[in-house]
């Protein structure tokens, strides 16, 4: 029998053979693609260490604001930054590392980029989403990726996606922090007003909570490790009704995972712009 007619799970032998009649290859390109721009356009707004601010409006990538350059134009005020103006001897780092813009290493939004990023790397459905989209195994359900044999990945190699686990903790946290950040936007020179930047920073905070609520790992926290719920005169206990409500929002885990993702770089992007000039912010203050 010839390799061709041999069927595995619904696929023949060779990378890329399937049953399927259904063009299955566009959903890991469109994950590919997504994914690279966001990847792209993140790490050329982290490392630009400008034009994040955009009075009261702060970037989300720059969230919370450890320290600043008060010499790079669209930053912070200096009283804004949790530790105030960079060490004199970090300045040094810039240009150790060729290839690299002026301030990559001196930008805010190095000291605290890993800590969200680990949180989605190693996020359960980012890991389907880019198993199947950059490392093709397998890009499709029923189709044959590069990899054959016995998979030994998150045993050996991927055994860092273990982190995922702690790395919630840091993300709860960020959410707090983001909350913050848009109650704050909706304050400028202490008085009270509503921007177009104020309710893009609003929903950027709401988005990320609907994600970060409704992680398996926070599941799994709150119910994951008990048999059952009680419950109190035939309703639900606050345990049981915490647990159904982080179900419901992981149920549409992918959903909230890629709006939460583009609004993130569409904030950053917006507060960019509003912070350079390009366009103007609608507010109730000017």
């Amino acid at each position: 029998m010839s390799d061709q007619l041999v069927q595995i799970g619904g696929h023949g032998r060779g990378f890329g053979a399937t049953t399927r009649a259904d063009n299955w290859w566009i959903g890991p390109t469109l994950t590919f693609l997504g994914l690279s721009a966001f990847i792209v356009y993140a790490s050329w707004a982290g490392m630009q260490g400008a034009y994040y601010w955009a009075d009261p409006y702060l970037s989300p990538m720059y969230a919370p604001l450890l320290f600043v350059d008060p010499s790079a134009p669209g930053s912070a005020p200096l009283d804004h930054a949790w530790f105030g103006e960079f060490p004199s001897w970090w300045y040094a780092l810039d240009g150790v590392l060729p290839g690299l813009p002026k301030r990559a290493l001196t930008t805010p939004a190095a000291l605290i980029l890993i800590f969200p990023a680990a949180f989605r790397l190693t996020c359960y459905y980012y890991r389907k989403a880019y198993y199947r989209a950059f490392a093709l195994t397998p890009p499709a359900c029923a189709v044959q990726g590069i990899r054959e044999g016995k998979y030994r990945g998150e045993t050996h190699l991927l055994l860092f996606q273990n982190l995922h686990r702690y790395a919630l903790y840091f993300a709860l946290v960020f959410i707090v922090i983001l909350a913050y950040d848009a109650l704050v936007s909706f304050f400028k020179d202490g008085q009270f007003g509503i921007g177009v930047g104020s309710i893009v920073q609003t929903i950027n905070a709401i988005l990320l909570a609907g994600y970060t609520f409704g992680c398996h790992s926070l599941r799994h926290l709150i119910g994951g490790r008990k048999n059952w719920m009680t419950c109190d005169g035939g309703k639900a206990s606050t345990h049981h009704r915490l647990w159904l409500g982080c179900s419901r929002l992981n149920g549409k885990h992918m959903l909230w995972a890629w709006l939460s993702l583009f609004w993130v770089g569409f904030t950053d992007f917006y507060i960019r712009m509003v912070s350079m000039g390009v366009i103007t912010d609608l507010n109730t203050w000017d």
